[in-house]
């Protein structure tokens, strides 16, 4: 039976505690025509309960990150990186900040609380709030860095008398003190003071305050107490009593907010601009909303804000949805009252805290540790699994029974051709006589002018990333790179385009993003989309025709390197390996998103560079991997070989990891098989080899530079922002009579496989 067309579009805003919830659910039990979309902010998101434990160097990033990108994966999720800014409750769509509007049939958020330092005149310009907790880990170590540096104690202050306030203190005195004994400077230990408004701990009994004011005081933590901060400048914090506080660092722990954009939504919010929900996490006045998490507030059972109700809502909250997308009444969720709050010290020790009942001691750190790695494991450690897919409903079975057309039947239809072009309004060409905006069976272009050359190639392929818009960028610029390479400028695009199976409006969607996201790569290179052709098929792909002008003399081709002449490469190489990885759900996010970053850079101010500084040959490095462009090159510019240095090739972060674990994409065998045929001069590393044969997308450009440029080009590709470019080897009199060109590495005294 095949997979149901898509026909309900469930949109998760935010990768919060109850949200990862729902995206493993919903990976290990699909829901037929239903497809699951989740914007993010940030793709590896904190577990607040593990945070602590990361300040105080208990936990590495990884232990206490969980994987969005990964996840998303492994649950056949799209993954949109963004933020969510806003609400279009009437067109049912939600605002981003970088991309096109995202439709939803239902929704629900997840974001978690915002720091309220614009309460407090110049906290947000002097303190370093803990909240949004998705974004402190980078803030911490920059203190950490600051601490490090100084070369006196330095003073940091925690501002918030709650549960959170004095674990992070805690903390933050383990982790700093710790680290100046073991580099042999404790006598520049920092002192940390604790500021609250009123006293520690309003939320526990008596016994739970005594023990974690003791922890406090036997670490040498000052107290301030009932001291209100009214205003914070420059290392002081005024309190309403007069009392100046001085600092180095603050860190921000006070009660957070929501986010303010919820206010432009219309939708039912608390005093604090918390979402309010009824006892089914759904929006008291939007039946197709629904939250979680410190967002929201449930109007029959108000509780604190803290974590532990955040994962608790994750089980209700995915049967909720589900229930509604299957067409029945969400069920009543009852929280419960009181949570065991266990406090890590910081030094490895706890105070436990449950209504009455207070403890302390190692064995309560080591069963919050069990507890908090026993959650963490469920989204790290997903199994390997071919995800079933449930039996549809009766109209989505019909729908996913009904045989597909074939040929012109398999057109998108003209109303949702013809909506998405009006939406998209693309610029028209000066050299197009007939294009979009008068569509007709071709577009017609006017000749050349005198002098130039016309430059054609074409490129398509799958979707290899689940954000339509991302996946539109990057197809474009792959496209573009070729005309680039040839030192052309490009001028007009046609695309290919390619959807699965899905209901009209959500078909529409997909086009819309997909095709806007190439057309602002495409017309930010001064070129024109001027038509192309659509078509239903298993599953999205894009491609485009791209025509250019060169003039002769600036033509550039593969041929014409010079014994002597240095090759530069001006990106970073691993995307093949990084993309296979990441479609296995075996790749960090953080790999991923430096593999696209890498693929959204644009090659045309590399190539300006290039031609500036005297290129005598260039080619854009993708599929065949870098060897193979290379090999063409060599072969095409006749008697010469090159000297290749592996240790100057920049290298993408996780490809070397990825390639260790043998994961490389479909095309990699055959690229390998031409690697090692053209390698010469001693035995390769089995790693070096498989990187110099990994295929790329959007790539960087290979060229040969006169020696005495290459050093000033380098120099400027990197003020461009080419970041990693790098001279990497050396072009050679061929070696040999057999006439086959050939690479050799060269090797350092310090190199290591």
């Amino acid at each position: 039976m095949r997979n149901a067309p898509v026909t309900k579009d469930l949109v998760l805003i935010g990768g919060g505690h109850a949200h990862v919830h729902v995206l493993k659910s919903f990976g290990m039990r699909p829901v037929p025509g239903v497809r699951v979309t989740l914007i993010a902010r940030d793709v590896e998101t904190p577990y607040s309960g593990m945070l602590p434990g990361y300040i105080a160097g208990h936990y590495t990033f990884d232990e206490c990150h969980i994987d969005l990108n990964r996840l998303a994966r492994f649950a056949g999720v799209r993954l949109i990186h963004d933020e969510a800014f806003g609400l279009d409750r009437t067109a049912r769509v939600v605002l981003c900040r970088s991309r096109p509007p995202v439709r939803y049939d239902l929704l629900s958020i997840d974001i978690g609380s915002t720091p309220r330092a614009d309460d407090v005149p110049g906290a947000a310009e002097n303190a370093t709030p803990v909240k949004p907790i998705d974004r402190f880990a980078g803030r911490w170590e920059r203190v950490v860095d600051h601490v490090r540096q100084a070369e006196r104690p330095l003073r940091i202050v925690v501002v918030g008398g709650g549960a959170g306030g004095v674990e992070l203190a805690l903390a933050v005195e383990h982790r700093l003190r710790t680290l100046l004994v073991e580099e042999g400077r404790s006598g520049l230990a920092p002192s940390v003071v604790l500021v609250t408004r009123g006293e520690l701990l309003p939320h526990h009994v008596r016994r739970a305050r005594h023990l974690l004011k003791r922890a406090l005081t036997t670490r040498g933590i000052a107290v301030e107490t009932n001291a209100e901060i009214v205003r914070a400048e420059p290392g002081t914090l005024i309190a309403a009593d007069g009392r100046r506080i001085g600092f180095d660092q603050a860190l921000w722990v006070t009660q957070a907010g929501a986010a303010p954009w919820l206010r432009e939504t219309g939708l039912a919010l608390d005093g604090g601009g918390f979402i309010q929900l009824d006892a089914t996490l759904r929006s008291l006045d939007d039946p197709l909303v629904f939250a979680a998490g410190d967002v929201a507030s449930v109007a029959p059972y108000p509780r604190e804000k803290a974590g532990v109700y955040a994962v608790r809502q994750g089980p209700p909250l995915t049967a909720n949805l589900r229930r509604v997308l299957a067409g029945k009444a969400p069920r009543p969720f009852r929280p419960q009252k009181h949570n065991l709050a266990l406090i890590g010290t910081g030094d490895r020790k706890a105070v436990a805290s449950r209504g009455p009942f207070a403890a302390e001691g190692a064995w309560l750190w080591r069963l919050k540790d069990w507890i908090d790695r026993r959650w963490m494991r469920q989204y790290q450690e997903l199994p390997a699994m071919e995800r079933s897919r449930e039996a549809a409903t009766a109209a989505d079975a019909a729908i996913a029974e009904a045989m597909r057309c074939g040929g012109c039947g398999a057109k998108v239809p003209t109303p949702v051709l013809g909506r998405v072009l009006r939406r998209l309004a693309p610029l028209q060409a000066e050299e197009a006589m007939v294009a979009l905006d008068a569509p007709d069976d071709a577009a017609v272009l006017r000749p050349t002018p005198p002098g130039l050359l016309t430059v054609q190639s074409v490129d398509f392929f799958r979707a290899f990333v689940t954000d339509p818009y991302l996946f539109g960028r990057i197809a474009a610029n792959h496209a573009l790179g070729d005309v680039y390479a040839m030192g052309g400028e490009p001028s007009t695009a046609l695309a290919i385009a390619c959807l699965p199976p899905a209901s009209e409006a959500i078909v529409e969607n997909d086009l819309f993003h997909m095709l806007r996201g190439a057309l602002d790569t495409i017309e930010a290179a001064g070129a024109r989309l001027v038509g192309g052709h659509s078509a239903e098929a298993a599953e999205a792909a894009l491609g485009f025709a791209v025509t250019g002008t060169v003039a002769e003399a600036g033509l550039l081709r593969k041929a014409g390197l010079r014994p002597g002449d240095r090759l530069i490469l001006t990106k970073p190489i691993g995307t093949g390996t990084i993309l296979a990885a990441d479609m296995r759900a075996e790749a960090k996010a953080r790999w991923v998103e430096a593999a696209v970053t890498a693929m959204l850079q644009q090659a045309r101010p590399a190539a300006a560079c290039l031609r500036e500084h005297g290129a005598v040959a260039c080619t854009d490095v993708t599929g065949f991997g870098l060897i193979g462009h290379l090999l063409e090159m060599l072969r095409a510019s006749g008697d010469v070989s090159a000297a290749l240095d592996m240790e100057a090739v920049p290298v993408l972060p996780g490809a070397r990891e990825t390639l260790q674990r043998g994961i490389v994409s479909t095309l990699h065998p055959s690229n390998a098989d031409v690697a090692s045929a053209a390698l010469n001069g001693g035995p390769i590393g089995d790693i070096e080899l498989k990187l110099l044969a990994d295929p790329q997308t959007a790539g960087g450009l290979l060229a040969g530079v006169p020696a005495e440029w290459a050093a000033l080009c380098v120099a400027a590709l990197r003020a461009l922002g080419y970041h990693e470019a790098a001279e990497i080897g050396t072009v050679e009199a061929a070696a040999g009579d057999n006439g086959e060109s050939r690479i050799r590495l060269l090797r350092r005294p310090s190199a290591t496989v």
